[in-house]
This record gives C-alpha cells, structure tokens and sequence, in this order.
C-alpha cells in the first residue's frame, strides 16, 4: 500500500512540473481508526494557465506605458504637430515640438546646401581636369587674401576689405588715351629729375597715432608750397576714420608731429571721404564725401577755392582699392603736376588717371589703363607714371604694374614693397624730397625711393 501511494505522489509531482501546476499537501486529523488523513490539491488545466487578475492589469499598464512611450519617440523623429504632448508621460511639452520643427527644417536646409556645394565642387573640379596646366604668372602679378577687419569702432561696412587678385583686363578699343595725338611730343619732354621707379627702400616710422581713429588716414607735405604762414616743413594730417571727418591738423616740422604737438587745426567746410586727400600748391584737395565731387580748399584763406564733379567717376565705395574704405577718388602729385586716380562705370572697374590744372580742377588729359581698380592695395604718380602695389596688408609685396602716360601702354613689374604695420590705407609721393609718404596701420612712415 505504501509503495502504491508513492508511486502517485510522484506521478503528480511530475505532472504538475510538466504542466507547469502548483500542488499542494497538506495533512489532516487521524480517523476513527487512528490512521492519518493526508489530502492533495493540484489545480486545474483551465485554472494553471490563467494569471491573477492584478497581474493582468499591471501587465497592461506597463504595456500602455511602453507604447505611449514608443508614439512619442516616433512622433518626435518624424515632426508630427500631433505630437505636442504625451499624456502624463510629460516627455514634451508644444515649444520643445516646435523648435524640434524648426531644427528639422534647419538641418533639411544645410543638407540641400551641402548638396549644392558638393555638385559645384564636383562640376569645378572636372572642369579643372580638362584645363591643361598653367605656368605661374611672374612675381607681383598675384596677391594672398586679406583677413577682413571686424572692428565696429570703424561703422558697419564703412571700411570694407576685399580678396586683392591683380589681373589685366583689355581696355575697350576706343579709349587707351583722351586726346592721345594732342600734344603727344609735349609730354615726351624729359621732366628735370626725372626717371623710372627701380627700388624702394625700407620704410621709416616717424609717428604712430594711438587713438582709434588714427588706424586710417594721410599725411603730407607740401612739395611746392605757396609760402606764409606755411613753408615746406609743415605737415599736414587728418584722421580719416569717422562719419564727419573735417579736422586737419597742422604741426611746424617732423619733430613737432613726433611730440603730438599741432600749430593749428583747420575745420573744412566739407567733410573729406577717405584717404585720397593731397596737398599742393598751398591747397588741399580732398574728395567731398558721399560724392564724386573734388575740392579745392586754399590753406592760407581757409576757404573753398575751387570744386569739381569728376564725370562718371565711382564714389562711395564702387570703385575702391582692394583694403576698400572708400577710396574710389584718389588725389596724387608728382613732378608733372595733380592727377587724379579713380574708375568709372564706363571703364567698367578699371583705373582712369586724369591730370588736373590745380587751380580750378579742370581735367586736361584722361587715360585708361587696363588694371583693375580693386585688385590693387593703392597706387600712385611719379614722372607721369602710375604704379600699383599689389597687396596693403602682406609684409612682403611688390609694386606690381607701372602704366606710362607717355606711352598709353603698362607692364608688370616686381619691386619689393614692405608694409610694416600690414595694413596700408594711403601712399603718395612728394617730388620735392623724393619719398613716399604711408598711412600703415596708425603709423606714419615714408620710403626712399630710387629711380633710373
């Protein structure tokens, strides 16, 4: 009997575990007899198999829970507006939706414009592969890129810079030279000390301004002086940063303007554009800003002498020199006389070079070169030549292009330039002492200039 009952017992245990039931023994009180009482439970098929009805409901719960979940993430990658909130959850709120918005369209721009750039370069460079090798162009020819200066001490886009590149652009065939057969054997007389530019030597600093407004502006002397109260050693400086600039200042000799000491400040009755003034003759000649209107201003009188509108000429930041700041109208003398250097819409960015008579401004003679006005750093006038210089912010550049007045023709050149200070926002000649006088980053310096 005793075998029989453990034979049963382990046919139930073995069934329970293969049917995954619970089972359970429990021992009752003895009979009439004194045997004991034991009693088996083992649940049903049906019972075994269902959970509890608490485990049911968490179960679900966490199931909700996951899907609401999973809804919002998906509904977050796809930029779904219906996606504003997530119920208790609390995952997002509708700005987060939003800006989530705003993201995607942001990224889907860049990736467009990626695509684009990578279509250009991709049709640059084949292009590039059907173009056979050049030779690199001689020295002088090119210049590096210059780093734009932010300050906003100097006004919004008031002092542009620009990538100086110095390429030659065929002149139209109908200019070359205003009145070229006119007194053509008149020019062609060798002007007494006179020559072409060989070298010029390192620069000399005789002053540097601390102010901020000092970065920029010109300085001169006067070559041909008309005598009292100003002989040839006063310097003349203005300041040419600012909206209104009128103040120029006057100082006895150099070891007055190394001192800092003026001997007069003159106020002009019209205020100066840039760096292209000059002085001459006992006048200063300036541009009028926002115009293309010159002006002549008689330094003894302290009045307007004369004023001039230079016809087609760019103003205002058209036309300028590659540093930029304006400086579309520059104002130049050497042994011939006054000249102006400037572009127009008809040269179509070129340099135009005119020679002016000094007391009233009439334009005499024009000529049209083909150097592009903007792919130079600045230029000047020595014996009825125009030379360029390549970049006004490397230290080691060249004077690249000469243009003849005599000739109509030019020709690239390279004599080594040095910017000391890298940023060179004037250069002009004297012909009284033969040096260039440059407004180099606050400093004012000059350079030695040999010519054959």
């Amino acid at each position: 009997m005793w075998i029989r009952f453990a034979v049963c017992l382990c046919c139930l245990a073995v069934g329970c575990q293969g049917q995954d039931r619970t089972a359970s023994l429990r021992k009752a009180n003895n009979d009439f007899s004194g045997r004991c009482q034991y009693t088996f439970t083992v649940d049903s098929p049906a019972e075994s198999s269902c959970p509890q009805a608490g485990a049911v409901g968490t179960e679900m719960e966490g199931v909700a829970s996951r899907l609401t979940l999973l809804e919002a993430l998906v509904s977050r990658m796809l930029g779904e507006p219906g996606a504003a909130m997530v119920g208790e959850a609390g995952l997002q709120t509708a700005e987060e939706v939003s800006q989530l918005q705003q993201d995607n369209q942001r990224l889907n721009r860049q990736v467009q414009d990626l695509q684009r750039r990578l279509e250009e370069l991709t049709l640059e460079a084949e292009q590039l592969r059907e173009k056979p090798c050049q030779q690199p162009q001689p020295s002088g020819v090119t210049t590096g890129v210059t780093t734009a200066d932010s300050d906003p001490a100097f006004g919004s886009g008031a002092f542009q810079e620009m990538k100086a590149e110095v390429s030659e652009v065929p002149a139209p065939p109908q200019i070359r030279q205003h009145g070229q057969n006119q007194n053509q054997n008149q020019n062609q007389n060798v002007t007494k000390g006179c020559g072409v530019l060989v070298s010029v030597d390192e620069p000399v600093t005789h002053h540097k301004v601390d102010s901020i407004t000092g970065k920029y502006g010109v300085w001169f002397q006067d070559p041909e002086p008309a005598g009292p109260p100003y002989g040839p050693k006063v310097v003349w400086r203005i300041e040419a940063v600012g909206k209104e600039v009128r103040q120029l200042f006057a100082y006895e000799d150099m070891d007055q303007l190394v001192r800092g000491f003026p001997m007069k400040v003159l106020v002009l009755p019209e205020a100066v554009e840039s760096t292209g003034a000059t002085v001459y003759r006992g006048s200063l000649y300036y541009q009028r800003r926002r115009s293309r209107t010159i002006m002549r201003y008689d330094l003894a009188s302290e009045s307007l002498a004369a004023r001039l509108e230079l016809p087609h000429a760019g103003f205002h930041g058209q036309h300028p020199y590659s540093w930029g700041g304006y400086t579309d109208i520059d104002l130049a003398v050497d042994e011939r006389g006054l000249w102006v250097i400037y572009s127009s819409g008809k040269a179509k960015g070129a340099i135009v070079v005119s020679q002016l008579k000094p007391n009233n401004l009439e334009v005499k003679k024009s000529w049209e070169t083909n150097i592009r006005k903007n792919t130079v750093g600045n230029a000047f006038m020595v014996c009825g030549r125009l030379y360029t210089v390549a970049s006004y912010s490397l230290p080691n550049t060249t004077v690249n292009y000469v243009f003849d007045t005599d000739t109509g023709e030019s020709q690239a050149i390279a004599i080594p330039f040095h910017n000391r200070y890298r940023y060179n926002s004037m250069i002009d000649y004297n012909p009284g002492n033969k040096k260039l006088y440059a407004w180099d980053n606050h400093h004012m310096v000059t350079y030695d200039i040999q010519l054959a």
